[in-house]
């Protein structure tokens, strides 16, 4: 089942060094968090500081839903958080 990622939002999370948004499959929340390596591959040029980062996963924000959801269907379907990491994209 692919998941729906009507919610846009987004966040920097500074402990985990990521950024958070949440997919969803009919009501059930599955979260994502994006490691920082991974936007740098997405886009090599970005300022390395919270607004760079948002401004890579805005730019890239397609793709990085098309990863997490293959990663969603090829994963553990009861898992709720998935971190995309750099060798994903």
């Amino acid at each position: 089942m692919n998941l729906s990622f009507s919610n846009p939002s987004r966040s920097y999370d500074i402990t985990r060094d990521c950024v958070r948004f949440s997919g969803y499959v009919n009501i059930r929340e599955v979260e994502f968090f994006v490691e920082v390596e991974a936007l740098k591959k997405l886009s090599p040029t970005l300022e390395s500081a919270e607004p760079g980062y948002l401004q890579s996963f805005d730019a890239s924000r397609e793709r990085i839903y098309a990863v997490a959801n293959k990663a969603y269907v090829k994963g553990r379907k009861g898992s709720t958080v998935y971190v995309l990491k750099a060798g994903d994209f």
